[in-house]
């Protein structure tokens, strides 16, 4: 059976049109590297803007920043990770139906970029995050960051302390990134909340760590943040239950002074986000995640991460899913957001 000529060439350009729409869909907008020579750009990295375009506007309350950062781990794949939270992140409204929060009636967010970092040399990158939230933070605006590994929490509180003083810290991880040393390195995915507080970034007495888990090559790191002050929440803790009333502590333990929150997607079951570099079996399970960044509200909020999204490891995007799920949690908690 053959169709007409008429109709198998209509049918060929509808097939085509649809090509080509997808293949649009992956191609970056000429405006996103606008102020950044091409030789700067590379692979995997997408999505940068001009620091002009950026300020338009000072009176922006959040921005949604990323910060491609691959370094530092055996599955050197979380450059992609901001790309894909941006793509899942379509199927998101602006409504939250659980606890009515309306956050784009009160807030004025802009997706401004990726930073543009230094794929062979961390330290550079390091440099460049740095420079980049001290100008957004100049603003007054309060940054939400997909990474990238963790290692990206060091440079960025280190120009929120600058602009805030030493603050509180909820990090929630499977993982406690106090390490002193990783492969020989003091930077890195392992390392950098120990290197915050030898920079007198944290006020180590309002510091939380929940879901802690899994083998380790010592308990120094444990011990070490305890040692410090910080409160240490182990997974067994948190397994059948309701972490609400952990959060009630966890507000009064932060009082009123500011606080970042820095979440690892790891801290996560893998049967949940297995698209991660470090997974830990019997992790918390997304609605303990939602616990918490809920249990956030009335916190002075001064920044928040999703960090070790690797969509290469997670085929049904699942991963990348639940973390744009997670940052549009974190922005319903910010200070001043419209509750219905």
């Amino acid at each position: 059976y053959c169709l007409p000529e008429g109709e198998q060439i209509h049918r060929l350009e509808e097939e085509m049109c649809r090509l080509i729409r997808r293949i649009l869909g992956y191609l970056i907008p000429a405006r996103a590297i606008v102020g950044i020579p091409l030789r700067e750009v590379e692979y995997g990295q997408g999505h940068q803007l001009a620091d002009e375009e950026l300020f338009i506007g000072a009176d922006t309350k959040a921005f949604m920043k990323s910060v491609e950062l691959p370094m530092s781990t055996e599955k050197k794949i979380f450059q992609f990770g901001p790309r894909q939270i941006r793509v899942e992140s379509a199927m998101l409204r602006a409504y939250n139906s659980g606890t009515r929060a309306a956050p784009y009636e009160s807030l004025v967010v802009a997706d401004i970029g990726d930073v543009n970092v230094n794929l062979f040399d961390l330290k550079d990158t390091c440099k460049r995050i740095r420079e980049a939230y001290r100008k957004i933070l100049a603003t007054g605006c309060i940054p939400l960051t997909m990474g990238g590994d963790h290692t990206i929490a060091y440079p960025i509180l280190q120009a929120v302390a600058e602009r805030h003083g030493p603050v509180g810290l909820v990090h929630v991880d499977a993982h406690a990134d106090t390490s002193d040393v990783v492969l020989g390195e003091k930077i890195g995915h392992g390392t950098p909340f120990r290197r915050c507080v030898e920079e007198g970034l944290l006020d180590c007495n309002r510091v939380v760590q929940i879901g802690l888990r899994g083998t380790g090559y010592s308990p120094d790191s444990y011990e070490w943040s305890r040692a410090q002050g910080f409160r240490v929440v182990q997974v067994e803790e948190c397994w059948f239950k309701s972490l609400a009333p952990l959060m009630s502590e966890v507000r009064a333990q932060m009082s009123s002074g500011p606080v970042y929150l820095s979440f690892d997607i790891d801290a996560l079951d893998p049967g949940f986000a297995p698209g991660t570099g470090t997974p830990e079996i019997a992790g918390l399970t997304p609605t303990q995640g939602v616990e918490i960044i809920r249990g956030c509200r009335g916190l002075n909020l001064v920044g928040c991460d999703l960090v070790e999204v690797s969509p290469p490891y997670d085929t049904t995007g699942n991963t990348a899913l639940t973390g744009a799920n997670l940052l549009f949690e974190m922005m319903c908690v910010l200070p001043k957001v419209k509750y219905y």
